[in-house]
This record gives C-alpha cells, structure tokens and sequence, in this order.
C-alpha cells in the first residue's frame, strides 16, 4: 500500500480513534463491576449477551425503556459536574421499567460528542455503572460517537436503553385497582431530569450562577444541587411487591407531573384524589416556584414537587407496603384514594402545595 503524500487522516477531521480506545480502557474495570446473574458485563464485542435462564426466569416477558436526561446536561457541561449525569440516565428507564412489575436485567448506553475527553465521559460512565449496581442490571454495551461539526467541541448528549422482565401473569398495573385503593408517595431526591429547560430560565432570571451557593441549599452550589441525581426506586418497590403482594400500581412522576403519569395506569373510569397538604415539597421546588410565581397546577403538570414514585396499594394493607418501603430506605407519604373519574379530571386536587420558603 502507497501513502498518499499530506493525506487526511480521521484525526484531521476531529475524530480520534486512540482517544475512544483510550475511554474503553478507562471504563472496562467499571463496567466489569456491574455484573449479575444472566450476564458478564464484558464489552468490547459487537453484542451484549444475556442469558434469562442464568437469571432464574422461566416463563418471562421482556420490558424495554429508553430515555435520556434532557437539558440537564446543559448544566453538567456548564458547571464540569458529569457524576450524576449518568446515574440520571439510568433511573430514567429502570425507574420506568420497575413500575410494570419487571426487574431491571441490563442497560446499554449512547454517549455523543463533539471532541472525546475520555477523562470526563469516563465520569459519566462511572455513574451509568453506579445507578446499574445500584439496580440490579448490568452494563452490557454502549456506543460512543465523536461527531464534530453536529456538536461544538464541550457539548455532549446520552441516551440510555434498559431491558427487565417478570414472569408472565405478574405485570403491573393489575387489572383490579379499584376505587378506594390508597395512594402512597414516595419522596424524590430533587428536580431528577424532568423540567430543565424552565429550570435553567428560572436560573437566568434570578442572576446567579450555577458556581453561587444555593439559596435552598446553603452547603451546595446552586449547579451542585441541581444535578442532584435522580432517585433509583428499583430494589424498594421490588421488594414491595414481592414481600407484600399489595401493590397494584406504580407511577414514574416525570414529565408531566402528578396530573399526566398517575392516569397511566390506571382503568380509564377511575381517577385519584390527592391530598396536597400531605406531599412533602421540597425547598428547591418552593425556590424556583417563588422566582418564576409558577402558578400550583403548573408546578404539579411540570415537577414531581418532592414525589418521584406513586403506588397503589390494597387499602387493608397500607401500613405493611409502608413499613417495607420504609425499611428499603425511602420517605413516604399516604397521599389520598383511588376514586371515580369525573369527566377529563383524572388527578383532582384537595388543598394546596406548601410553597412557603
């Protein structure tokens, strides 16, 4: 083969291949770290592997999410903070996937780019493999893509992609909630990754910068506080399920708030009464709600106000879901009732948020 004399190369062109090997090197040891039954977390080769039967299945369905973390990472790139970037992603499918009744098996990532610092995607990748440890599943692949000229040199993107499963006749929502069914909470850890884009409006109205301290958290950085990871509500409401046999629905509080998740799963004639007085507002949301005078229903369609998890629960056996939920580590709060449907009002509304800073 000739050279060609002052030929391009990939690296004249923005991508450089040493650098990807490079990231792989970085992150084989984190990856390797999140094995479990059914799978090695090995990569390297053009497919992940999963065997169900090594994971104790016999008779499964397959449940899959995908997700990102939306503009949240305008805030990872500003502030340099890329830890709980990853952690985000991976709550944002597992958290889905758990509330169909099915155990996170494993996960796989997207990571592009403008110019790979393998130094700062393997942060990120130390949190993807932290939220799948965390979880349950494993790593078993991924993709990184060095694209310039699509994104400028600094700026990033991730999705993630997660599949779990549940033995057949075990999927949630069960077919028998019911009116009178008890309506729990379970307290999130932040914002989680829903609602940056009015996030960072607020942010810039106010004037402070992401490197200010918090006014709702003084010992944090207001950037610091914000990228608080998303709360992984896996292994809690797997036990839940499984010790209690009482849990008949669950509800990922995402975008859209109380007012468009909790419908999802429920029979299209009943609806919830909930209790605002009882949900327990967290001080960021009482923050940003007072910044930007963001009108109640807008803040319960557009945050999850300090609940990321709802379940539905037999009514007769609330304090037994709650003492296991407790015991798993999570804050609850009983927050109303499954009721009749009334026209389009699903989520109806009793008292008001505590917003008072």
């Amino acid at each position: 083969m000739t050279d060609r004399k002052n030929g391009l190369t990939y690296a004249d062109s923005g991508v450089d291949i040493d650098a990807g090997n490079r990231l792989v090197d970085l992150i084989k040891p984190m990856v390797r770290a999140t094995a479990r039954a059914g799978a090695d977390a090995e990569i390297g080769g053009f497919g992940g592997l999963f065997d169900l039967k090594a994971a104790g299945f016999k008779d499964p369905i397959l449940v899959a999410a995908t997700d990102g973390v939306g503009t949240k990472v305008k805030i990872a790139i500003e502030t340099g903070l890329h830890g709980g970037i990853g952690i985000d992603l991976v709550a944002m499918s597992v958290n889905d996937l758990v509330v169909q009744g099915a155990e996170p098996l494993f996960f796989l990532d997207y990571f592009a780019c403008g110019k790979l610092d393998p130094e700062a995607t393997a942060a990120i990748v130390a949190g993807v493999a932290e939220g799948c440890r965390e979880s349950g599943c494993a790593l078993i692949g991924g993709e990184t893509a060095e694209m310039p000229g699509l994104y400028k040199d600094g700026d990033y993107d991730l999705g993630g992609f997660a599949v779990g499963a549940a033995e057949r006749g075990t999927l949630l929502p069960r077919k028998d909630i019911a009116a009178g069914d008890t309506v729990i909470g379970l307290a999130s850890s932040g914002v989680h990754s829903n609602g940056f884009s009015l996030v960072r409006k607020i942010v810039e109205r106010s004037g402070l910068g992401f490197a200010a301290q918090a006014p709702f958290a003084p010992v944090m950085t207001l950037g610091g506080a914000l990228l608080t990871p998303t709360r992984l509500y896996v292994r809690s409401c797997l036990r839940a399920i499984r010790e209690t046999g009482a849990v008949k629905g669950l509800a990922h509080i995402t975008g859209g708030g109380f007012t468009d998740n909790i419908p999802r799963v429920l029979p299209k004639h009943l609806g919830v009464g909930i209790d605002l007085s009882r949900l327990p507002v967290l001080p960021v949301f009482k923050w940003l709600a007072a910044q930007a005078g963001i009108a109640e229903l807008e803040m319960l369609r557009t945050f999850n106000c300090g609940i990321g998890m709802i379940a539905i629960v037999e009514p007769d056996k609330v304090d037994q879901v709650v003492q296991v939920f407790a015991d798993a580590g999570e804050t609850v709060a009983v927050l109303g009732q499954v009721v009749p449907a009334e026209g389009d009002h699903r989520v109806v509304y009793n008292g008001n948020l505590d917003l008072a800073l």
